[in-house]
C-alpha cells in the first residue's frame, strides 16, 4: 500500500462530516425498547453460530480522564466493585441455561477500568465465568488495563488466569498533554509493563494512542511515537478524539484554545500513520495497525477479517454476548444492550434477573447491508459475485440507489466499482466510513437526527 496516497488535505476536509464507526450494522441508535427479552430468546434459538463471544463491562475508575467518552464510574471505593459482582454473577447465571450449546472462544473485558478489581474479585469473576459457560481450550482472553493504579505482578496473575491478551491505555506521553487530560502516567512504567507481559507469556500486547488531544503537535507526539517503538507491541490502535463536551461533561475541563486546528490534526493523523507504517506495522483500517504477522494483518490479507462491537476481530462466526450495565450483545439476527446507569442495572437484575433495556430484530435487508458494510470496512473491497451467490440477489440491481450515491467518491479517485466487485483505492482508506455510509438504508431519513464522531 501507498500509504502517501492516503493524505490529500482537500479530500478529507471535503468528506470530514459525521458519521458512524459500524462496529454494528443497524447501528445502536437504531436499538428500540419494543426489542424483548422474549426477542432476545427467539434469536439465540434461531442462532447458526455455536460458538460464543463473551464482553464483560467494569465501569469503574479510579480517576476520571476529562477525554472519555465512555460508561464510567470514578470512585476509589473498591467495595463498590463487590457489589456489582454479585448483579453481575446473578445476570451470568440467568444467562447460562440459555447459551449452554454454546463454546466459549472469546472473552473481553473492557470499561471503565477492568483492573479496578483487585486480584480476588479478578479470580473470582474469572471462576464465576468458566462454571457458567463451557470455555474453549484456545480460548483468546484478552483485557483493557489502566497502567496508573497496578503493579507489575499483575500480568502474572492474569496470565494465570488465562488472560492471553492484554491492551494498555497510553493516549499520549507528553506531561502537558497528559496534565490537561487528567492522566499522568509513567512511561518507564508502561515500558516495563509492555515487556513483562511479553515475558510472561502474553499472546498480544496491544497500546491504545489518541491524536487531537489538546496540546499535541507532530513534534510532540513523535516522542510518543518513538516510545511506543521501544514498547514494541503487536497492535496499536490510533483514536481520534471526538470533542463533545456538550454530551460530555467532563471534556468541558478541556478549553477549545488546546485543542489542534482541523489542518493540525489531519498532519497528526498523517505523521502517526506515516510513522507507525514506516516502523513496519500495516494499517488494517479505520484506527488499528498490526505486525505483518499478527492474525488480524493476516486476516485482512486473507479477506477473512471481520469487525464487532470490540473491533477488529478474526472470530466473524460467533455470537457475542454482552454482559454488565450498558454492553451490547449481537446474538443471531439481533442486537441489543443493557440498562446504562448502575442504579438501573441493580434494580433490572434484581427484579428480573436480566437488564435488556433495547434492541432490534434485523430483516433480512439488514443482514445483507451488514455484510456489504463488512467486507468494505475489513477489506476495503468486496466481490459483488460472492454476495449475490450468499443472498440470491442481483447485486447492481438491488442496490442501483445506493451505487449512485458511489459517484462522487468514483470521481475523487477513492474506489473503483466494476461489474464484479467494489474496491477501495488507498487514498480512500481513511473515507472508508463515508463510503460504507452510502449502503445505510436509516441514514437516509435520519442523518441529521443523530450525532456521531466526525470521520477523521
Amino acid at each position: 500500500m501507498q500509504y502517501k496516497e492516503m493524505f490529500s488535505p482537500e479530500l478529507l476536509a471535503k468528506y470530514n462530516v459525521s458519521g458512524p464507526r459500524y462496529t454494528s450494522y443497524p447501528t445502536a441508535v437504531e436499538f428500540s425498547s419494543e426489542f424483548t427479552a422474549n426477542d432476545l430468546l427467539n434469536a439465540t434459538s434461531n442462532s447458526e453460530h455455536n460458538e460464543l463471544s463473551l464482553y464483560v463491562h467494569i465501569p469503574f475508575c479510579h480517576s476520571l480522564c476529562y477525554y472519555c467518552g465512555c460508561n464510567k464510574i470514578v470512585t476509589r471505593h473498591s467495595h463498590k466493585a463487590d457489589e456489582y459482582l454479585e448483579a453481575l454473577f446473578d445476570e451470568i447465571s440467568a444467562r447460562t441455561d440459555q447459551f449452554k450449546n454454546h463454546k466459549v472462544t472469546q472473552l473481553h473485558w473492557g470499561g471503565g477500568t477492568p483492573t479496578f478489581l483487585t486480584k480476588e474479585q479478578i479470580t473470582r469473576l474469572v471462576e464465576k465465568l468458566k462454571a457458567a459457560f463451557f470455555f474453549a481450550e484456545n480460548i483468546e482472553m484478552s483485557i483493557e488495563v489502566d497502567p496508573r493504579e497496578i503493579e507489575l505482578d499483575l500480568v502474572e496473575h492474569l496470565y494465570a488466569e488465562g488472560f492471553n491478551r492484554i491492551s494498555i491505555g497510553v493516549q499520549d506521553i507528553d506531561p502537558k498533554v497528559q496534565q490537561a487530560i487528567n492522566r499522568e502516567q509513567s512511561t518507564e512504567f508502561i515500558t516495563n509493563l509492555v515487556h513483562r507481559a511479553k515475558a510472561v507469556g502474553f499472546t498480544s500486547v496491544n497500546l491504545d494512542l489518541i491524536y487531537g488531544l489538546p496540546h499535541q503537535t507532530p513534534q510532540t507526539f513523535a516522542k510518543t511515537l518513538d516510545a511506543v517503538k521501544v514498547m514494541d507491541p503487536d497492535r496499536i490502535s490510533l483514536f481520534s478524539y471526538a470533542h463533545l463536551p456538550s454530551r460530555f461533561a467532563s471534556q468541558r475541563k478541556i478549553r477549545d484554545e488546546w485543542l489542534p486546528s482541523a489542518e493540525d490534526k489531519f498532519a497528526l493523523l498523517q505523521y502517526s500513520i506515516e510513522t507507525l507504517m514506516d516502523f513496519g506495522y500495516e494499517f488494517i483500517g479505520m484506527d488499528h495497525f498490526a505486525k505483518p504477522d499478527d492474525e488480524l494483518a493476516i486476516a485482512q490479507r486473507n479477506g477473512t477479517l471481520h469487525r464487532n462491537f470490540q473491533g477488529y476481530t478474526t472470530l466473524g462466526d460467533c455470537d457475542l454476548l454482552g454482559l454488565g450495565v450498558s454492553s451490547i450483545s449481537a446474538i443471531g439476527k439481533s442486537f441489543s444492550q443493557n440498562v446504562k446507569t448502575l442504579k438501573e442495572y441493580y434494580q433490572a437484575i434484581e427484579s428480573k434477573g436480566d437488564a435488556l433495556e433495547r434492541g432490534i430484530a434485523t430483516t433480512e435487508d439488514d443482514v445483507i447491508r451488514a455484510a456489504v458494510i463488512k467486507d468494505l470496512m475489513c477489506n476495503f473491497s468486496l466481490s459483488k459475485t460472492a454476495i449475490e451467490e450468499r443472498f440470491g440477489i442481483q447485486f447492481d440491481e438491488y442496490f442501483a440507489d445506493d451505487l449512485l450515491t458511489l459517484n462522487t467518491f468514483i470521481d475523487d479517485g477513492l474506489l473503483v466499482n466494476s461489474a464484479e466487485s467494489i474496491v477501495v483505492a488507498d487514498k480512500g482508506r481513511l473515507l472508508i466510513r463515508n463510503i460504507c455510509m452510502s449502503f445505510d438504508a436509516y441514514l437516509k431519513t435520519k442523518l441529521h437526527q443523530h450525532r456521531f464522531s466526525r470521520v477523521i
